[in-house]
């Protein structure tokens, strides 16, 4: 798996504090971050970040077991995302245990995300790594740097999955003074787009849903012909998969049953005590249907997750063609 034109790099702070070619993450995404996948963004030269509930829960692999198989399959550097909300405290137990068994096979970079980074950004700061946080305003952002995080990723209205409010400049313009590597999440699919967020300033982009449309990812055919067939104006947010908003493709099943909550979750999911039980409720409903999904030939009729950047993709390629226009259109 050699990516074309490797000798062609890009040289900044972030590609050079985590070592890669590419300042292109591959965005953790529930169920589609499978191994293979993540491997093939590191070895082309940008770094595929793993999603510990996708390796675990959805493509059966215990968590070491699953770091050392990506690890035969690319001696490049990869990442970790862990979701830091408050939660269960089995579920803490858990992100912790990723946490220490990550930095024991070697991973030294992590993107956290909806909670306060900063017990764990000390954790993984006394072993030599770098934490970059996920955020969607100014708001947010001061509170992971307070947290002393090393970066953030900027997610943008035109993101797949938990979408932000923003758009990508006004939020470069929001936090640009911050003094950190920003990261470009949302919109992003084809060099073009890399190229003009990086002359905008961002220090690299996050994308997901061009690497579901390529031959490494295990999404069933279905999902990548979604994103190949859809259209910008056909991403929608529904509240359903986890009680915040998330980007999905309209399809004939969101259609028929509405992306928006029903009256009486919508209330609960604004209660201060309720919200919390509300979300995980959803968040189960949804890991059990998007694994179901997965695993049944032509069933994915439900909801699809994808961003705006579903413009720009029309083909289904390998992770290394895919990388290697972005390393050519970036090249000097």
């Amino acid at each position: 798996m050699k990516p074309l034109g490797e000798a062609h790099k890009v040289v900044n702070t972030f590609t050079r504090d985590l070592g890669i070619d590419l300042p292109i993450i591959g965005g953790a995404m529930y169920p589609c971050s499978n191994p293979e996948l993540v491997a093939a963004i590191s070895e082309s030269g940008g770094i595929g970040i793993v999603q510990p509930l996708s390796l675990t829960y959805v493509h059966g692999y215990e968590f070491r077991e699953g770091l050392r198989y990506i690890r035969s399959l690319t001696s490049k550097p990869i990442g970790i995302n862990l979701l830091i909300e408050k939660s269960s405290q089995r579920y803490l137990d858990r992100i912790k245990a990723w946490l220490d068994i990550s930095l024991e096979e070697g991973v030294s970079f992590f993107i956290t995300a909806l909670g306060n980074p900063k017990h764990y950004a000390d954790k993984i700061h006394g072993n030599g790594g770098l934490v970059y946080h996920n955020t969607t305003n100014l708001k947010w952002a001061d509170k992971a740097l307070e947290g002393g995080v090393d970066g953030l990723i900027c997610v943008n209205d035109r993101a797949g999955g938990h979408a932000g409010a923003e758009t990508a400049r006004d939020l470069y313009d929001d936090l640009k003074h911050c003094g950190k590597p920003l990261i470009c999440a949302g919109g992003v699919s084809t060099p073009q787009d890399v190229s003009s967020m990086l002359k905008l300033g961002y220090g690299g982009v996050q994308m997901g849903t061009r690497f579901i449309a390529s031959q490494e990812c295990t999404a069933h055919p279905d999902y990548k012909q979604a994103i190949i067939d859809a259209e910008e104006d056909q991403i929608v947010l529904t509240d359903k998969l986890s009680g915040v908003p998330v980007s999905i493709i309209e399809n004939d099943y969101i259609r028929k049953t509405g992306a928006k909550a029903g009256a009486l979750a919508r209330l609960l999911l604004k209660g201060s005590n309720s919200k919390k039980y509300m979300r995980i409720y959803y968040s189960l409903r949804s890991f059990r249907t998007l694994k179901q999904d997965k695993q049944k030939a032509g069933a994915y009729h439900h909801f699809l997750q994808a961003g705006k950047s579903v413009a720009g993709i029309s083909q289904i390629k390998s992770v290394v063609e895919i990388m290697d226009e972005y390393r050519h259109n970036l090249s000097p």
